[in-house]
């Protein structure tokens, strides 16, 4: 797959978070980006994820966004 979807991904991916907890796409690609979650979950997961609905995209997402920010002792 080239790239640039990906990354088109990627950001649809923010935006959509962003949007469901109703905080900025800078806000969101801010936490996603601190715990790592855009290169180390949703770029590698593209593959799988693409083919899900983006409902379940977006609270997968959102649920390891809490999971990593708990791991790493980071309050939203």
């Amino acid at each position: 797959m080239e790239l640039k979807y990906i990354l088109i991904f990627a950001a649809s991916c923010v935006e959509a978070a962003a949007r469901k907890v109703g905080c900025s796409t800078g806000e969101m690609y801010r936490r996603m980006k601190q715990v790592g979650l855009i290169s180390g979950f949703i770029l590698p997961g593209y593959d799988v994820l693409h083919t899900q609905s983006r409902e379940h995209v977006t609270e997968d997402v959102l649920g390891a966004l809490r999971i990593w920010e708990e791991k790493q002792g980071i309050t939203a």
